[in-house]
């Protein structure tokens, strides 16, 4: 059975491999966005697509024992276009084909969402030639995405990495995509 303080030191050391712009440290002291450390609630994202734009479904239960890695974004993100989504090809391509790396993005509309629309997750999906599931989550009446509220997100691009226990060990705006490729691989080798 693996203890909290594993979980802890596992989740400082993804954060030290995996950021670029701020220190493990300001990170992890941060409460103010993100769930490090706690258990990675099941998305409540009921319009998925997938890599075909064929509607299907895609849950965090079906993915046990695997590396997950949630990439939140809304189609007229500038950040989203400029880091976030090719961020999430490079990593995604990297790791095609790995059966313990699972990938999903998910449109987390908190304000246009009139242009951030159930149409436009297809139309990301293929701009970036992405080959993986997609989901759009509108939210309820709070305005917000309940994977923006689940999750504690700031905003968009966001990047969450789930480990094998179900532990989210990554939550944050940027991600170094070479880092993050190296890490993934060095867990699952």
């Amino acid at each position: 059975m693996i203890t909290r303080r594993q979980i802890l030191k596992s989740s400082l050391l993804a954060l030290g491999a995996l950021t670029t712009t701020r220190t493990t440290r300001a990170i992890a002291a941060s409460n103010k966005y993100g769930i490090v450390g706690q258990r990675a609630p099941e998305l409540k994202v009921d319009y998925w697509i997938d890599e075909h734009g064929k509607k299907t479904e895609f849950k965090l239960a079906d993915h046990q024992g695997k590396w997950i890695f949630l990439k939140g974004f809304q189609s007229w993100c500038p950040g989203c276009h400029s880091h976030g989504l090719p961020a999430l090809k490079k990593i995604s391509d990297a790791l095609a084909g790995n059966p313990d790396v699972v990938f999903a993005g998910i449109q987390t509309v908190f304000e246009g969402g009139w242009i951030n629309t159930q149409g436009k997750v297809r139309d990301t999906q293929l701009e970036y030639d992405l080959k993986l599931p997609m989901g759009h989550d509108p939210g309820g009446e709070s305005g917000r995405s309940y994977t923006m509220t689940d999750y504690r997100t700031g905003g968009t691009p966001w990047m969450i990495l789930i480990n094998p226990q179900r532990i989210v060990i990554y939550n944050d705006f940027r991600i170094n995509a070479d880092k993050a490729i190296e890490f993934l691989k060095a867990q699952t080798a």
